[in-house]
């Protein structure tokens, strides 16, 4: 961005830039491989436990409590969580449907028809996850060829499956527990450290030429988006971490689509800008508000990471930008006949986004705050 605070912006993005390359990175691929490594010994612990507790209890295919395990064991408590639920309702609802559907007709027709019931009930209850799972069990059931009545084949799959189930959530529960929240709040302030960066990006084109890592940041910024929508979901489904904890999370990332939704309306707005003289008139209450939103995507990240948002950012006012912003927007009003209407059009849209963001960020900190109950300082 082309403003008479580029210096403080180009030595904010180099200290950023050393920080994530010297420091973050490392920590996050360590960070990465040791999940890596504990996921593994987790599903490799809830499949041999499976297989022994079969064992013991006389289970004639123990092996498909293995398989039940290590299909619903995720990376979190609150996956697994999400994952058993889908394959114990799956399993229930096909193993009904297979012994129904085997007291009467012959293969393949009444084989056909009960997978086909079984994707209709699933659908029409909402479980479409379970869908699969349901006509995976109505195979087992039907298909197998097997002494025995079908009662006690369909009893022997449930069975199967929820003491796979049971091994796993005791498993991801008691066992290095990953917390799908805990991961969503440290998403949240990459997220909105990301969304920083993107803001930065896209003003260095305003009146020049447009950032090279501009795309980058921009598709960064959405996956992190897509990952915490994710792990948002998954953290529903565990216990509360405590007041307000499921409120604030939730708050904060319709905060962060909502930032996005604005920045690449900003990244719109300032594009074909070329050394716009009447965005120069705007000085310097543009540059200050621009430089004090990089700050509070950084603040509001911070607050994140600690989990506290009733501390007020040092030195930062954006609502005073903001007045100081519309007070100069007022005072140049009279000069908009001396250049061109693209120009005129081009600064107004980029002093609205530009406001909108400043207000976004300032409610997605004290909203959240009284969102978990926090006294206000």
């Amino acid at each position: 961005m082309r403003l008479k605070t580029n210096k403080t912006w180009s030595q904010q993005q180099l200290a950023i830039k050393l920080r994530v390359e010297k420091t973050e990175r490392p920590q996050i691929l360590s960070w990465e491989r040791q999940r890596l490594l504990i996921h593994a010994a987790k599903t490799a612990l809830a499949a041999a436990l499976c297989w022994w507790l079969a064992l013991r209890l006389g289970l004639h295919d123990g092996y498909w409590g293995s398989i039940s395990a290590i299909i619903v064991l995720q990376s979190n408590v609150g996956s697994t969580v999400n994952a058993s639920r889908d394959r114990i309702l799956g399993t229930l609802i096909g193993a009904l449907l297979g012994f129904s559907f085997s007291l009467f007709g012959v293969l393949p027709w009444n084989y056909i028809l009960a997978v086909l019931s079984a994707v209709i009930v699933c659908g029409l209850l909402g479980l479409r996850s379970s869908s699969r799972l349901a006509g995976v069990t109505i195979t087992i059931i039907m298909l197998v060829q097997k002494a025995g009545p079908r009662w006690s084949l369909a009893l022997d799959r449930v069975g199967e499956v929820v003491l796979g189930i049971v091994v796993a959530l005791t498993v991801t529960t008691l066992v290095f527990p990953d917390r799908a929240r805990l991961r969503l709040r440290d998403g949240l302030a990459q997220e909105f450290l990301v969304l920083g960066a993107f803001f930065e990006a896209i003003l260095q084109g305003f009146r020049g030429a447009p950032a090279e890592n501009l795309p980058t940041l921009r598709d960064d910024a959405l996956a992190m988006l897509r990952s915490n929508n994710q792990l948002l979901e998954a953290a529903r489904n565990e216990p509360s971490g405590g007041p307000g904890w499921r409120e604030g999370l939730g708050m904060l990332s319709q905060f962060g689509r909502s930032l996005f939704d604005a920045l690449v309306a900003l990244e719109f707005a300032v594009k074909d800008s070329n050394e716009d003289g009447f965005a120069q008139q705007l000085e310097p209450a543009l540059g200050r508000l621009a430089v004090d939103i990089h700050s509070g995507f950084q603040h509001v990240a911070g607050r994140i990471h600690e989990w506290r948002f009733n501390v007020p950012p040092p030195g930062l006012n954006l609502e005073e930008d903001i007045a100081q912003l519309e007070a100069r927007m007022s005072a140049v009003r009279h000069t908009g006949i001396g250049f061109s209407q693209a120009e005129i059009l081009r600064a107004y849209a980029v002093q609205l986004h530009l406001k909108q963001i400043a207000r976004l960020l300032r409610a997605s900190r004290v909203e959240t705050s009284r969102a978990i109950g926090e006294a206000e300082e």
